[in-house]
């Protein structure tokens, strides 16, 4: 039976104490999050920068807890020795990296299955994990709230498929509004009595009050959980996708549809093949598929976008004070890879003041991509000099970044490769570069050249140095040295600056004390 519930006070501390004692903190200690699901058991240990974390652990077991429970109403039973067994695997691993609270929550099947509580307390027999069960509304909230992690501007309506159950809630300004959970995971689709008609009525049944409760208007749907990304990462390899990164990864709903039509008339063996997917994830596809065929045709998104935060990421944002929530994860995990591996931490503010001419009239989205690179310019440092630049742009392009689209990537990457190389021609990243338009290519050179020449005063203040003046319609670039800026201005410097001026196809001149 389809539940539904509208948004309200949360308790902030469900889970315990909040992480975050210090409104202002930006660091976050060593965090471990365990997440028993219905497929499912998966422990993350996030470190580094709180509003965008690295995944210091991360470790999955496909234990099928759900499976046939709603045939018995009980965990199945090897399912249920194999969760045990990697919940006693993950207590031990972080009780040896010094992890003092480690966060256990369980999903559907836990929470509906009559021996669910017997479980529990078998968990914490063996284990001494406290396991917390969470209800509908709350799974589907914190999933939504891993969703904002990653994208804190995020508009439209989440859709978290699981083993047993699916959640759908608005998300906007930050926030989780009105929600809901349906009992639509694949492994309650294969109880459905009948054929492939007889499972589509029952979804449409399903889904009519959770349409009616979110009033979908041509949102955006985000879609969490395996068996939406593997459909999507069969999307790609449908499409020739050149950039195999999941999260970010945006559809159109037609091809989605497509997708589903191809993925229904090839070899299950073959697809496997293809995209790595183990035989349990792939079992539950075309389940999965059906599902995400009747969600497209009654909510009518304008897009269908994959998000690899969710629940794990949701319980940190849960902690986080508003204050940190409002930060952008793609500055702080830039600013967090300075810090731990630059030459000279805090340079890349510096940096970016002394761009900014360069780009003062640049739209908002481009300046944040800006700022990034300049924080990320010298992170590669320690790699050998014939291969940073490709490094940069691995780092760039498959690193675990929020708040970053796949042509923000690339962008990205590309700009962080001028900075190390003149040229990008014959690079084994040429296949990405049609992911940007002919002028965010040139954008992204112009930066990275920018970078590049501006570098050479790293041993130096900057604003010390001197000054950049930028007059777009006369094509003119001033370089204006000070006297102590003068004597850094060295033959490669000047061959940088022209470079530089080349790129902007501008005039280069140099207006010393």
């Amino acid at each position: 039976m389809t539940r539904v519930t509208a948004s309200r006070a949360e308790d902030a501390a469900l889970f315990g104490r909040p992480l975050f004692d210090d409104p202002s903190v930006r660091a976050l200690k060593r965090v471990g999050v365990v997440d028993v699901g219905s497929n499912s058991v998966r422990m993350v240990v996030f470190d580094g920068a709180a509003r965008s974390p690295a995944y210091f652990f991360n470790e999955k077991v496909m234990c099928g807890l759900g499976l046939g429970l709603a045939e018995t109403n009980r965990l199945n039973p090897t399912g249920r020795e194999r969760a045990l067994a990697a919940l006693n695997r993950f207590a031990a691993l972080a009780r040896g990296m010094g992890i003092q609270d480690l966060t256990v929550v369980a999903t559907a099947a836990v929470r509906e299955a009559e021996d669910g509580p017997r479980f529990q307390k078998e968990v914490e027999e063996l284990t001494g994990l406290k396991l917390t069960v969470i209800d509908g509304d709350q799974e589907a909230r914190l999933s939504s709230q891993g969703v904002l992690l990653g994208w804190p501007d995020a508009q439209g309506i989440v859709c978290d498929i699981g083993g047993n159950s699916m959640e759908l809630a608005r998300i906007g300004g930050g926030e989780v509004g009105l929600r809901g959970t349906t009992p639509l995971g694949p492994f309650r689709m294969q109880q459905v009595a009948g054929g492939a008609k007889e499972r589509r009525a029952h979804i449409q049944k399903v889904l009519k009050p959770l349409r009616d409760l979110l009033q979908p208007r041509r949102d955006r749907i985000f879609l969490v959980g395996g068996s939406w990304r593997v459909i999507a990462r069969l999307d790609m390899e449908r499409r020739k996708y050149p950039l195999t990164v999941l999260h970010e990864y945006r559809m159109q709903p037609k091809d989605v549809l497509d997708t589903l039509d191809w993925i229904a008339d090839s070899d299950p063996q073959a697809l496997r093949a293809a995209t790595g997917t183990s035989a349990e994830r792939m079992e539950l596809v075309p389940l999965a598929s059906e599902v995400l065929r009747e969600l497209i045709a009654m909510f009518d998104p304008s897009e269908i976008d994959i998000s690899s935060y969710g629940i794990r990421e949701g319980l940190l944002y849960e902690a986080m004070p508003q204050r940190l929530r409002e930060r952008d994860p793609l500055i702080e995990a830039a600013r967090a890879a300075e810090m731990s591996s630059a030459r000279i931490p805090g340079f890349g503010k510096t940096l970016y003041q002394f761009l900014l001419p360069l780009f003062e009239e640049t739209r908002a989205e481009r300046q944040r991509l800006i700022k990034a690179a300049c924080l990320l310019h010298d992170t590669t440092w320690r790699a050998h000099p014939d291969f940073r630049a490709e490094m940069c742009f691995d780092n760039a392009t498959r690193a675990n970044l929020g708040g970053l689209d796949h042509p923000g990537r690339v962008f990205l990457g590309l700009a962080l490769l001028h900075r190390y190389k003149n040229n990008r021609s014959g690079t084994r990243f040429d296949h990405l570069f049609p992911l940007l338009t002919e002028e965010e290519i040139r954008e992204a050179e112009v930066l990275g050249k920018a970078m590049r020449f501006g570098a050479m005063f790293a041993m130096d203040d900057l604003t010390q140095a001197g000054r950049l003046s930028w007059k777009p319609k006369k094509r003119v670039l001033a370089l204006h040295l000070s006297e102590k800026g003068l004597p850094l201005f060295g033959e490669v410097a000047q061959a940088r600056f022209r470079s530089l001026a080349n790129s902007l196809d501008a005039t280069a001149e140099v207006k010393a004390p």
